[in-house]
C-alpha cells in the first residue's frame, strides 16, 4: 500500500499544483530540439523530484515510469568496491553518488561512462540521449564535482544530467555555469492548504481548515512531510479534530531530548552519552546539516539571551568545517563540547552573583 506522498504524486507537468507558468515553461524546453543540462533547486520539499518525473515522462512518454532497481558496482583506484543504489528505466537512471562517500568521484565518473558508452537507446524512445539524475549534488565532494564538470561536456553528445540541488551556494560556478538552473520554491501556506485539501478529497476524508493550517505551520512549508503528517493524523485519530495532536517525527523529538540533555549537565561523560546520540541520528540517515540545525534551535531557545551571540558564532564555525570535512561527527561533537563550556561557565557566573 503506498504512502499518500507516492499516490497523489501528480505525474505529469499539466497536473501540477503549483509553479503552473514553471511547468508551461519547462514542456516548452522539452518541445525544442536542443535539451540542456538542468540544475532544479530549491529546499527540501518543495517538489524537485516531481517535476523531474513529470519532465522524464514528457520527454519520452509512460515507458520511464517501469522503474527497475540496480545495485551498479564500482572499484576504487585502491581496488575497493563500492555498491550504489540506482533506480532507472530504458530512458534514464537515478542516483545519488555522495551515497559512496568520500569515493564519489568514483561514482561520477565510472557511472557516466557506464550510461554514455554501453546502454542501448531505445529506437521507440522520443530522444537520442540518455538522462542521468543526480541528487544532492551540494553534498558531493568538490573533486567529484570537479570530475562530474568534464565528464559532463565529454559525454554531452549521447547523455544530458538532471541535478537536483538543495542549495546552489555549495555547487561548484563551473557545474552552475554548464546547467540551466530551474529555481522550485516551497509552496506558499495557501498553496500547501489546497494541496493538502485536493488529498483528503481523493481519499474522501474530510479535513478541518484550523487543522490543515496547524500541519503547515508544523511541516516548515515541507510539502512532503505535511502529507506525511496528514496521513499519520488519520492513522491516529478519524473522524479530524481541529485541535487534535500532530504526531511529530521520532528523529525530531530524540534530537530536542539530545538537546535538553546537554543543557542539564555539562560533563565528560555527558558528552559521551551524546556523541552516541548523535551517531544514532546520523545512523539512521539524518543528514548531518539537518542535525546541526536542529540541535542549534533548541539549544539557543532554552538558554539565555547572553549566551545566544556565542552559541551561534561557534555553530557558524563547525558547521562550516563540517561542510568542508569528511567526518560529520567530529564537527558535531566540537560543537556540543564547545556549547557544555560556555554553559557551564555561565552557570558558574550566575551562581557567583547569587552569592554576591
Amino acid at each position: 500500500m503506498a504512502l499518500w506522498v507516492d499516490k497523489h504524486r501528480p505525474r505529469e507537468l499539466m497536473k501540477l499544483d503549483y509553479h503552473k507558468e514553471q511547468a508551461e515553461n519547462l514542456k516548452n524546453l522539452c518541445q525544442q530540439g536542443d535539451f540542456p543540462h538542468l540544475m532544479f533547486y530549491g529546499p527540501s520539499g518543495a517538489g524537485k523530484k516531481t517535476r523531474i518525473m513529470c519532465l522524464l515522462r514528457e520527454l519520452y512518454g509512460p515507458g520511464v515510469e517501469r522503474l527497475r532497481n540496480e545495485t551498479m558496482t564500482f572499484t576504487t583506484p585502491s581496488n575497493r568496491k563500492i555498491e550504489i543504489m540506482t533506480v532507472g528505466s530504458n530512458y534514464h537512471l537515478e542516483v545519488n553518488p555522495s551515497d559512496a562517500g568520500i569515493y564519489d568521484r568514483v561514482v561520477v565518473i565510472d557511472l557516466i561512462k557506464q550510461v554514455a558508452q554501453t546502454h542501448q537507446i531505445d529506437p521507440n524512445g522520443q530522444r537520442d540521449f540518455k538522462v542521468i539524475v543526480l541528487s544532492e549534488v551540494d553534498e558531493l565532494t568538490k573533486d567529484a564535482q570537479h570530475a562530474l564538470r568534464r565528464t559532463m561536456e565529454k559525454y554531452v553528445a549521447t547523455c544530458r544530467i538532471i541535478l537536483s540541488v538543495n542549495s546552489t551556494s555549495r555547487v561548484i560556478p563551473a557545474i552552475r555555469s554548464r546547467c540551466l538552473g530551474i529555481r522550485v520554491a516551497a509552496p506558499t501556506p495557501s498553496e500547501m492548504t489546497s494541496v493538502l485539501q485536493a488529498v483528503s478529497k481523493r481519499e474522501n476524508i474530510a479535513l478541518p481548515l484550523e487543522l490543515a493550517t496547524r500541519i503547515i505551520d508544523k511541516s516548515e512549508r515541507n510539502l512532503r512531510r505535511a502529507i506525511l503528517m496528514l496521513e499519520a493524523c488519520k492513522v491516529q485519530q478519524y473522524p479530524f479534530t481541529a485541535q487534535q495532536d500532530i504526531v511529530e517525527l521520532d528523529w525530531q523529538v530524540f534530537l530536542r531530548e539530545t538537546a535538553n540533555q546537554i543543557l542539564t549537565e555539562q560533563s565528560p561523560a555527558k558528552l559521551e552519552k551524546v556523541r552516541d546520540r548523535l551517531y544514532e541520528l546520523l545512523a539512521q540517515g539524518v543528514p548531518p546539516d539537518v542535525i546541526f540545525q536542529g540541535l542549534v534551535k533548541e539549544l539557543v531557545k532554552n538558554c539565555d539571551m547572553s549566551i545566544k551571540a556565542k552559541t551561534l558564532e561557534y555553530a557558524t564555525l563547525y558547521e562550516h568545517r563540517m561542510q568542508n570535512g569528511a567526518k560529520h561527527i567530529f564537527h558535531l561533537e566540537a560543537f556540543v563540547a564547545q556549547f557544555m563550556n560556555i554553559y557551564k561557565k555561565f552557570i558558574a557566573d550566575s551562581m557567583m552573583m547569587d552569592d554576591f
